[in-house]
């Protein structure tokens, strides 16, 4: 399949990316991959999404790295002894369309020079940022989005996640996603169930181009 890997990334950590992901597998019936997991090893952001996607279509990959830490991954990993490489990846081989979550935002560090934006590039993947609101998101938001273009990844799409957006915080972010970048807005979703997530009235054009 000759249809680019998504790459799932926020604006900083515990902005949804994990649901985000969960309901773009679901609707694209795509395959789902953490390369890292950091942290809460007993239920992991891959025990998640297995949970709330109910199509037949969706396998889960499992991670290059299951670090016990719930810190950032070069922390992580220095902690259990070990150094992460850019050689240590290598892309789950599928037939199907491939999403795969990050962890935090795109300067989050696999090691002292690996980033995970350097990631983003060795994937060749699609950008999808997950934008949550908060006092601070715009700053967040407009760097992150500046950081994606300056570095020349392919900016995807932008999930506005959550039902308390301001008019004003809104536009402020929704006038600077470039041209060809398309958006979407996820409702919360409670309770937070395979059936809710299905349900999900959230409309992605330009990643439903090519449907499997």
């Amino acid at each position: 399949m000759n249809t680019k890997p998504l790459f799932v990334t926020g604006i900083g950590t515990a902005v949804g990316k994990t649901i985000a992901s969960a309901v773009l597998c679901e609707q694209l019936q795509a395959d789902y991959w953490k390369p890292v997991q950091a942290g809460d090893l007993d239920f992991t952001d891959s025990d998640q999404v297995r949970d709330l996607v109910s199509n037949s279509k969706s396998q889960f990959h499992p991670e290059a790295f299951r670090l016990q830490l719930p810190a950032s991954p070069h922390q992580s990993a220095r902690k259990e002894g070990l150094e992460i490489h850019p050689e240590d990846f290598k892309l789950p081989k599928t037939d199907n369309r491939l999403l795969i979550e990050g962890a935090g935002g795109i300067f989050v560090p696999l090691s002292l020079n690996f980033f995970m934006i350097d990631l983003i590039k060795q994937f060749d993947a699609e950008v999808v940022l997950v934008v949550k609101n908060y006092l601070g998101c715009i700053n967040h938001t407009l760097l992150t989005m500046q950081a994606i273009i300056h570095h020349q990844l392919h900016f995807k799409h932008v999930v506005m996640n959550g039902d308390d957006f301001s008019v004003d915080t809104l536009d402020a972010i929704l006038q600077q996603i470039p041209e060809g970048t398309t958006f979407s807005h996820l409702p919360s979703i409670n309770p937070l169930t395979a059936k809710a997530i299905k349900a999900v009235p959230i409309q992605i054009p330009n990643l439903l181009t090519n449907p499997l």
